[in-house]
């Protein structure tokens, strides 16, 4: 009988985790060798990166063109599955370039650190004598990281809520960390353990959670661009229908969670697929991104906004929470990620995050005008009409011909790709 209750899986080596997993699944020599395969990184590396590491599970990765960022230009490295996206992010900038591209800013690269205080008799007067102590808890906080402080970074500020909940109230302080060009979440959470035991002596309650926050508010990227009307007319709708049918499309999403969530995902199909090219968190951004959307605005709202000004162009803009860095982690490892930095050429995290969030409007901008035009599903289904094909069996030419027909009749299915495949077929061996 099959168990998957194994002792020290960890501990073994490649060979025998293969053999394990192989025998477990069923799986074939062949399939075996695929989940082994390790692609730019070395079987050590991964193994050093996660536990019980077999493989790697590859990402296609492309390049946008087109953008130009704050008067320079850019090639963009994305790290996506979906069909379509790079290709629109690339459309969407050029259009851009007639107005200048974009114009892009930071607030700076300020990160919390949160410790949770329970059972505090008077949490008022607690948050009080919290902030009196603010130079001394910076200064602990400080002397975790002298290498951080000596860069310009380091804890910056102390901040202090009282917040109600269903076991009584905690006393929750923030802890402002400055982390230069690391996304910072390991010196966030050492400082904010190592003022911890300084907190319950001020105050009299005990600490819980010592942890970074997602919800990055200090740490904000924005992004603002100009679409000329002529610029995004189509063959068959000139530029003000163009204008005002997206305007229709942002208001339905930023008064409907429903739409929004779709909405605000197109957006971050963009963010992420940089974020993961360049080897940072692309789960820590997402979370960040839909809780700020959530936060900022007292509701679930839109990451973007777009405007007619009183050219009658399109105006769009950006501003989301983008905790990136270009130190640490896979970014400082990953050979592929580090490659994509350098192909960037960003010399600074905030720079980054300013590539990532015109990227995000770009991508906003090209589902916007998709579904105010022709619909986002035209510009799918060819690339998706390809995969298809593939998925049956079509090589070569075969799976541009079989795309062709499932795209011509309207019915990208497998099994009608698999009809036209066999007829394709068929014909050939009469000739």
């Amino acid at each position: 009988m099959k168990t998957s209750d194994i002792s020290g899986f960890y501990k073994k080596s490649p060979e025998e985790r293969w053999k394990i997993v192989g025998e477990f699944g069923g799986l074939t020599d062949d399939e075996v060798r695929t989940i082994g395969a390790t692609g730019a990184l070395k079987f050590d590396q991964v193994d050093r990166m996660i536990e019980n590491a077999v493989g790697t599970m590859p990402i296609p990765l492309g390049v946008a063109v087109n953008f130009r960022i704050n008067e320079r230009d850019y090639l963009v490295p994305m790290a996506i599955e979906e069909p379509s996206v790079v290709a629109a992010a690339s459309n969407s900038a050029k259009m851009a370039r007639a107005k200048g591209g974009f114009r892009a800013s930071t607030s700076g690269p300020i990160m919390i650190g949160q410790v949770q205080l329970v059972r505090v008799p008077d949490p008022h007067s607690a948050r009080l004598a919290i902030l009196h102590e603010r130079d001394e808890i910076l200064r602990r906080a400080n002397e975790k990281d002298p290498i951080l402080v000596k860069l310009g970074g380091g804890a910056k500020d102390v901040e202090v809520r009282v917040i109600p909940t269903s076991r009584g109230p905690m006393v929750v302080t923030h802890l402002l960390v400055d982390t230069r060009d690391a996304m910072g979440a390991n010196a966030v959470n050492t400082m904010a353990e190592a003022v911890a035991p300084y907190l319950e002596e001020l105050t009299g309650g005990r600490v819980y959670l010592r942890i970074i926050s997602n919800l990055a508010v200090r740490r904000l990227a924005r992004s603002r661009a100009v679409y000329s009307k002529d610029a995004i007319r189509t063959d068959a709708i000139g530029g003000d229908e163009v204008v005002e049918g997206i305007l229709e499309a942002f208001a339905f999403a930023d008064s409907d969670p429903f739409r929004c969530a779709t909405h605000n995902k197109g957006i971050m199909n963009g963010v992420d697929a940089v974020v993961i090219a360049t080897g940072n968190d692309f789960r820590a951004v997402e979370a960040g991104a839909h809780a700020y959307a959530a936060w900022h605005g007292g509701g679930y709202r839109s990451l973007t906004t777009w405007e007619r000004n009183a050219d009658g162009d399109l105006v769009g803009t950006i501003e989301m929470p983008l905790a990136v860095g270009l130190v640490g982690g896979a970014t400082a490892v990953h050979p592929t990620a580090k490659a994509c930095v350098k192909l960037l050429g960003v010399k600074t995290a905030q720079e980054l995050a300013e590539v990532i969030a015109s990227v995000g409007l770009a991508q906003n901008f090209a589902a916007l005008r998709a579904l105010a035009t022709e619909g986002i599903q035209r510009g799918h289904m060819g690339l998706h009409a390809r995969n298809i094909a593939a998925t049956v069996g079509a090589a070569g030419e075969e799976i541009d011909r079989v795309a062709e027909a499932l795209v011509k009749e309207g019915k990208v299915r497998m099994d009608r790709a698999k009809e036209i495949l066999d007829d394709l077929r068929r014909s050939k061996s009469k000739r």
